[in-house]
Order: C-alpha cells, then sequence, then structure tokens
C-alpha cells in the first residue's frame, strides 16, 4: 500500500528518494556504494526514531486520521473471522457508517459494534466519514442486546471524529440514542471491551465506549471535543488546534497517566498505517488477553466494577 506522508514525515521520504538514488546510481555504474547506502539506511532508521518517539499530540491525531491506517473493517479481516454483519436498528434504517454483527476472535464468539470510515470520497460518502447517524447506535444496541440474550461479549471498535451532526440526525434524536447506549451499556450483563483504533471523538465515540476495559492503540486520541474545535473556542481560530490537542490531553498515554483507559496497545515505528498485520496482531493479544480475564468474573461483580470505573471519573478530593 503506497502510504502518503504527513507533514512531519517529509524528512523521511527525502533522505528515502537520496537512498532511491544511491541504489539506482550502483546498478548502473561500477562504483561501489554498499557503504554509502548502509549508512543512509542507518541514517533514515535513526531519523524515524528520532522524530516517531517524540511525537507531539497533534501529530498524533494527524496519525489518528491517516486514511491509509487500518479501519474497522480490516481489523475484522485480520484479528477476527467469520465475521456476519447485521443490517437495521428496526425503526428507521442501516447505517454504514456503524458495522454491527458476530465474529469470532481466538475461541471466543463475540459481538462486533464499530465505527467505519472510508479511504476516498465514494466510500466516505458511503461510511458518512465514520460519523453514525441515531440508527446506527440503535443498531448497536439491538446487537449488543442479542450478544446479551446470547451470552457473549461485546467488542468495540471505536473510530470516528463524532456523532453526524446534521438535520437529519437531530430530528431522529441523535443525542437521546446516544444517551440510551451510555444507559443500556452500564447495565449490559455481559463482558464489554472497547478500543479506540483512530479517532475517538465526542459523545460519538462515548456511544459505544461504556466498557469494562477501554483500550486504545498509540497513536490513537480520544477527545470531548476535535483540537480544531477547541481552538475555535478558545483561541477563535483553528490554527491554533496543536496548542489545543496538547491542552486537551487526548492522547493514549495521557488518558492512561489520568487512569481513564486501561492499557495503551502499541503500533509500528511510524504508526498502524505502516503495518496492517502487525498492529492487528497487538490488538488481538491485547482483546483476548482482557476478554479471557473478563469471562472470569461473576457478572454482578462486573456490573459493580463497571459502575465504579466509571463513577470514579472526574471525582474531585477536596483537603480537609
Amino acid at each position: 500500500m503506497k502510504v502518503r506522508p504527513v507533514e512531519f514525515e517529509k524528512p523521511i521520504v527525502e533522505l528515502e528518494k537520496q537512498l532511491e538514488e544511491l541504489k539506482k546510481h550502483s546498478k548502473l555504474s561500477s562504483v561501489d556504494l554498499d557503504r554509502e547506502v548502509r549508512a543512509m539506511e542507518k541514517k533514515i532508521e535513526e531519523t524515524k526514531r528520532e522524530i516517531y518517539e517524540k511525537l507531539t499530540a497533534w501529530q498524533k491525531v494527524q496519525i489518528a486520521r491517516h486514511t491509509a491506517r487500518p479501519f474497522a473493517l480490516d481489523y475484522l479481516k485480520l484479528a477476527f473471522s467469520d465475521f456476519v454483519e447485521l443490517h437495521g436498528d428496526r425503526l428507521f434504517g442501516d447505517d454504514e457508517a456503524m458495522p454491527c454483527g458476530f465474529a469470532t476472535i481466538g475461541q471466543y464468539r463475540c459481538a462486533v459494534v464499530a465505527h467505519q470510515k472510508g479511504r476516498d470520497t465514494k466510500e466516505n460518502i458511503r461510511r458518512n466519514f465514520g460519523s453514525a447517524h441515531p440508527e446506527g447506535y440503535r443498531k448497536a444496541l439491538r446487537v449488543m442486546r442479542l450478544a446479551e440474550k446470547f451470552h457473549l461479549p461485546v467488542l468495540a471498535l471505536i473510530d470516528t471524529p463524532g456523532a453526524y451532526p446534521g438535520v437529519g440526525a437531530e430530528e431522529r434524536h441523535i443525542a437521546e440514542s446516544i444517551a440510551v447506549n451510555l444507559s443500556e451499556m452500564m447495565l449490559l450483563r455481559t463482558p464489554i471491551i472497547a478500543a479506540v483504533i483512530g479517532e475517538g471523538g465526542s459523545g460519538g465515540a462515548l456511544g459505544i465506549g461504556v466498557a469494562d476495559r477501554v483500550l486504545m492503540l498509540e497513536n490513537a486520541y480520544y477527545s470531548v471535543i476535535s483540537p480544531e474545535d477547541c481552538a475555535a473556542i478558545l483561541w477563535k481560530h483553528r490554527s491554533h488546534a496543536p496548542e489545543a490537542a496538547e491542552a486537551l490531553k487526548l492522547t493514549a498515554r495521557d488518558l492512561k497517566d489520568l487512569e481513564l483507559i486501561d492499557e495503551v496497545i502499541p503500533e509500528p515505528l511510524g504508526g498502524a498505517h505502516q503495518d496492517h498485520e502487525l498492529t492487528a496482531q497487538n490488538l488481538r493479544s491485547a482483546l483476548l488477553a482482557h476478554l479471557e480475564h473478563l469471562k472470569e468474573k461473576p457478572i454482578e461483580s462486573l456490573l459493580n466494577e463497571r459502575y465504579e470505573k466509571f463513577r470514579k471519573m472526574g471525582m474531585v478530593f477536596e483537603g480537609s
């Protein structure tokens, strides 16, 4: 897959072009350039590590939005098997921004609810850029209730800039559909694991994010508002998005330190789009580890712990 570089990756791209020129020149001439080639390869590796190990919050947001990054349906092919998609919310229609169904991961049959983006204009229109309508959240809840009925765990793959804010979504009560999901997921009598695989935007992400374990890929982000919108409100201009991203503490490491998520899943050097298979393997291993642990818990203990997990978020302790 040809990957279009992000702005901060341009120094690496320039070095890779120089390496290709060296290799081409070495083949066409009798001059031995193996030493120079090895030196250039070493320099590229060092430059990659220097850039990717010191990414800012805004740079991680850019990676989280990368169009070559694996999406939910990619993970369903690479980390799961036997996926059977279910359609429709039984009230209005189907929402292709929110594919849902049943799949197998390891030895477990499970329900999967997810956001899905597109890689080109046609697919993005079909998937509504990963922004679900009310019927998407109601479809997800329908599938989760089926999972509860058949004693299957629920796995949620979150990747959305936010729920769709259009007139139609408001007419069909987008806020109510998300609110119902928050309430119902808190009481769902089956294990739930949510993983933020790209963007975790606002209530659109939280609408399938109430879970016993919340995981995040290393370069994903999870935030109450996008950096651009936050900048427009606080600084009156979207150009301040990098400062907003830092202030929002939206990276996986920040959220782990704040105890708002349970695990940071490592990505390949440069981001998940550099190696889909390795990223899927890391996600699969993390999901299975948490699933095996949760399956051992009595359901009442699971519900109590889930309640306490979210109840303590944002708690303020005053001095005596």
